[in-house]
């Protein structure tokens, strides 16, 4: 069976399996609402263009946030990867700053920014620079020494063997770090859209909460999960693969 089909076969049992959970009245519906009451807000929310203009503006913030994070997380990793003195404490503090989960940022952020855009912005740039550091960085310090020398046996060196020799030799792991990245980014606006002021989808997650509509929650729920499963295998997924198998990295394609 196809991968498409075994998914379809997979969600199906799950949500008929959720239905029966609603009809065995295991929990009261306030806590798990039923399928088709989900269904019922998404499409609600669709059709007075609420949750469209949530989406729109927390790709908004997502791609303001997400592209200073690749720029700041490049930058970095190149640094540590050249200057040793930074990597050796700099790149310590970097490392125990990328174990700290976006939502500890929120605070910070609402106290420095208050509750507008620039406190979404901000925790969604520390979501994924830190990742896009540590990857970099490691790219860059491995590559292959053989690759090196043989570029500097042909006269290339300083900028030039940089350019040609440790950049491209280095995309596999930029690529991955631009995918892991996007998720960071993307739970991280999330986090920093719970305490804003709106529009989001995180906002309204928060709003629907707090008037206890368990529907339009696990709506946008699933609405948040579907979105960042999309983009990574639409997207970036395909984007690693290429790079993978280009670089002959890929041990399903050898």
């Amino acid at each position: 069976m196809a991968v498409a089909g075994k998914r379809i076969v997979f969600f199906t049992t799950l949500v008929l399996l959720w239905q029966g959970i609603v009809l065995l009245g295991i929990w009261p519906e306030s806590m798990i609402p039923s399928p088709l009451s989900v269904a019922n807000e998404i499409y609600a929310g669709f059709k007075d263009m609420t949750l469209i203009w949530d989406i729109v503006a927390s790709f908004r913030h997502l791609l303001i946030g997400f592209a200073f994070s690749l720029i700041i997380g490049t930058l970095l990793g190149v640094m540590l990867a050249k200057v040793k003195a930074l990597d050796e404490t700099l790149g310590s503090m970097i490392l125990a700053l990328q174990s700290v989960p976006s939502i500890v940022w929120v605070p910070l952020a609402i106290i420095w920014f208050g509750f507008g855009e620039a406190s979404i912005i901000f925790v969604v740039i520390i979501g994924g620079t830190f990742v896009m550091t540590m990857n970099m960085r490691i790219g860059i310090k491995n590559v292959p020494p053989l690759y090196l020398n043989a570029a500097r046996t042909m006269g290339s060196k300083g900028l030039d063997l940089f350019l040609k020799v440790v950049v491209p030799a280095a995309i596999p792991h930029a690529v991955t770090g631009v995918k892991l990245s996007w998720a960071f980014s993307w739970r991280a606006l999330m986090a920093a859209e719970l305490l804003s002021s709106g529009p989001g989808l995180g906002y309204t997650l928060a709003y629907a909460s707090d008037f206890n509509n368990m529907s339009l929650v696990i709506g946008i729920i699933i609405i948040i999960g579907t979105i960042g499963a999309i983009v990574d295998q639409v997207i970036f997924q395909r984007i690693e693969n290429n790079v993978l198998k280009r670089w002959g990295l890929d041990e399903r394609n050898p």
